[in-house]
């Protein structure tokens, strides 16, 4: 135990979506913070890699397999998650699917729905449940992953865009309703990085050139260079800070 405001030893924290990219750097990182993490993911084979990282570093890590999608998973996964661990203290809601890089006038409703579904419907499914728990003890931190393109507007990613402008109004308003009984929460909105989720983007030169020059940083980011952001948001160096959203996007939103 460390008498730094960042020192996240004795707390649990889950994090949705830790099988890969951004949601596995947080996770580690919030577990080298001194956090016993629990991980969820789709596929259980994304998160075996991860526990044996965090397991031969002496991390204590929770192994939770779930689609956030799916609300009665959600209730049944956060019970678990403090049956386990025996208690709850922070959740990092990173689960999210790769925009379907389509024109707005040939979206699909189907595609429209599952893209929203997860991003949106399991963000708010995680928190109510998590919530719930960490309003009971009186205090909790949930940090919702947004994107730069909440605010900024990009062609061909509508669905994907909707639902992290709603994440960040929803977090808004959780922040507002929760401050008194002593849960912060707040959103992380990253740029571009280098993970699974822009690949399709990215691989493509001519889009790729142009997401790189709307970076002043002129580069996207690591997913480890998301560690610092999110363990300020879990820890006691951000006790006064709630409903606000933290950019960490290489200088995109400056612009």
């Amino acid at each position: 135990m460390t008498d730094s405001p960042f020192d996240l030893t004795g707390r649990v924290v889950w994090v949705t979506g830790a099988g890969k990219g951004l949601g596995r750097a947080m996770a580690v990182a919030l577990s080298r913070a001194g956090a016993r993490v629990a991980v969820s993911s789709r596929t259980a084979d994304d998160l075996k890699g991860l526990a044996d990282e965090l397991a031969a570093e002496g991390g204590q890590i929770d192994v939770h397999p779930l689609s956030v999608a799916d609300p009665d998973a959600v209730r049944v996964t956060t019970e678990a998650v403090v049956e386990r661990a025996g208690r709850l203290d922070g959740l990092v809601n990173c689960a999210g699917i790769s925009p379907d890089f389509t024109r707005s006038e040939r979206l699909d409703d189907a595609t429209w729905s599952r893209i929203l579904d997860v991003n949106l419907s399991g963000t708010f499914y995680c928190c109510r449940e998590a919530g719930r728990i960490m309003l009971e003890r009186g205090g909790g931190s949930i940090v919702n992953v947004s994107s730069v393109h909440a605010t900024a507007g990009f062609g061909r990613l509508a669905a994907y865009s909707a639902s992290k402008g709603a994440v960040e109004a929803l977090t808004r308003t959780l922040a507002v309703e929760w401050a008194e009984r002593g849960v912060r929460v707040n959103t992380l909105a990253p740029g571009y990085f280098d993970t699974e989720l822009s690949k399709p983007l990215m691989s493509n030169d001519s889009w790729a050139d142009r997401v790189k020059s709307a970076i002043p940083m002129a580069r996207t980011g690591d997913p480890d260079e998301l560690s610092g952001a999110v363990v300020f948001l879990m820890s006691d160096a951000s006790r006064y800070t709630t409903g606000s959203t933290l950019t960490v996007d290489g200088g995109w939103t400056a612009w």
